[in-house]
């Protein structure tokens, strides 16, 4: 009989399939390059569209949450590299790609190491909040790591000068694109910690091209700027622009301009806040000193001051009232404890133990005199009957009998009294226990009673 077929809902296949796809190592984690096509950005924010090259094609769905940090806008016929991954969905038994993050294509493999090289350096925690340093609130010297000859060095060093004039600004010129700017950024950055006079370093260049960026994506960069003793401000690009610089840094500025306005506060703001301070300072120190006025004249009107005298007479007065009471009270107190005492004084005279120790004692002589009269009775009563028993014992013993010329026959081991001839034959040894004494005798006749002598087994005794 062939076995029973298993009959699957479509949407149990559909789940079935889509297990198997999240399930492929793979497609979890893919990189695609197409063209978009038939795009469409949705009042929610999710991006549709389709990815498809010369042969094939997909459809394709960003949600708002990935496609809020892309550095560009998708356009219908744009070249882009693709990550995500691929699944089903159910409803319609369709399998799409489902995109985290996107580039335009020919910058693609610069994309990809990027994102390798920034996954691995979070993993190790290098761009991990807890790591990162304050910077300081007035630093005295600013240290500046860029290109002497780009407009973000001019940018930086006039925003410094013109927020906070009396600071010192030390320039470490290095190269900023190219086969050896990663090199001379990491230098500059280990030789300005080894100088020690700098507050905070800003390391950055002006905008550009991904290729142009990608110094600062270097790893050799992003570790020289984790592992400064001094705390660095990156500033690179626009403010679209991230480097792995950007999150190995303490604090990203979107600017070279930013970097700067971030790195010393505004002197004119300070002085206005310090107006503001001083201001506020001897507003306070002018209503403190007029409640003090106000207080140092109701004093100086208050009775204890006007009429010393007139008040410590009254409380004068008033202690003596006090000490009377005091007084009159101590009085009545020790009266009614004199009066206690001797209530409790007669109630323990009249439960005093004497009384009945007294009883006690009389009781037990009562009780010993009477236990002594009938122990005296029962003792006569006792010795009496002791007599009496005695007598009628007198009378019933053997030995009574045998005062009388009566005397006992026992074998010759005294075990056992002979009381029959048939017990004894001739030639016996018998023991003959008299009133005063025992004879030890052998037996040489035997005569039954109401027999002749003749008849006669023996001669007699």
């Amino acid at each position: 009989m062939a076995a029973e077929r298993q009959v699957l809902s479509i949407k149990d296949l559909n789940k079935y399939i889509r297990m198997k796809l999240d399930s492929d190592v793979l497609l979890s984690d893919v990189w695609v390059r197409g063209e978009i096509s038939n795009f469409t950005h949705h009042g929610s924010g999710h991006m549709y569209f389709t990815l498809k090259d010369e042969s094939s094609r997909i459809k394709s769905i960003m949600f708002a949450s990935h496609n809020q940090r892309l550095p560009f806008v998708p356009k219908e016929g744009t070249k882009v590299i693709a990550r995500g991954n691929v699944t089903v969905y159910e409803r319609d038994g369709q399998y799409q790609f489902y995109a985290t993050h996107m580039q335009p294509d020919g910058i693609g493999s610069l994309y990809m190491a990027y994102e390798q090289l920034k996954r691995k350096l979070e993993q190790e925690g290098l761009f991990a909040a807890d790591r990162k340093r304050p910077l300081p609130r007035f630093p005295r010297v600013v240290g500046v790591v860029t290109s002497p000859t780009g407009a973000a060095v001019r940018d930086i060093i006039i925003t410094l000068q013109r927020r906070f004039p009396q600071v010192a600004v030390v320039l470490y010129p290095v190269l900023v694109q190219g086969k050896g700017a990663a090199p001379s950024i990491v230098k500059a950055i280990q030789n300005l910690n080894a100088m020690g006079e700098a507050d905070v370093l800003i390391v950055g260049r002006g905008g550009g091209s991904l290729e142009e960026l990608w110094a600062f994506n270097e790893e050799a960069v992003a570790r020289a700027i984790a592992g400064s003793g001094i705390p660095v401000i990156s500033a690179v690009g626009h403010e679209t622009d991230f480097t792995i610089a950007d999150f190995a840094a303490d604090l990203r500025a979107a600017t070279p301009t930013a970097a700067a306005e971030l790195a010393v506060p505004h002197a004119a703001e300070l002085g206005s806040q310090l107006r503001t301070a001083e201001q506020r300072l001897r507003q306070g120190l002018l209503r403190r000193s007029q409640r003090g006025g106000e207080r140092l004249a109701s004093l100086q009107r208050s009775l204890a001051l006007v009429g010393p005298r007139r008040q410590l007479a009254q409380h004068a007065q008033r202690l003596d009232m006090l000490r009377a009471a005091l007084s009159r009270a101590a009085e009545t107190r020790h009266r009614r404890s004199q009066e206690r005492q001797a209530v409790v004084r007669a109630r323990l005279q009249r439960f005093h133990p004497q009384a009945s120790v007294n009883a006690a004692r009389q009781r037990t002589e009562s009780i010993t005199r009477t236990l002594a009269g009938a122990m005296q009775a029962r003792l006569r009563d006792k010795r009496a009957r002791y007599v009496s028993e005695l007598r009628s014992l007198d009378a019933l013993s053997p030995l009574k009998v045998m005062s009388r010329g009566y005397s006992l026959v026992y074998d010759e081991k005294e075990e056992h009294l002979i009381k029959s001839l048939k017990e004894v034959e001739l030639g016996d040894v018998v023991n003959i226990k008299l009133n005063d004494g025992q004879l030890s005798c052998q037996v040489w006749g035997m005569k039954e009673d109401g027999k002749d002598d003749d008849e006669g087994s023996g001669t007699g005794f």
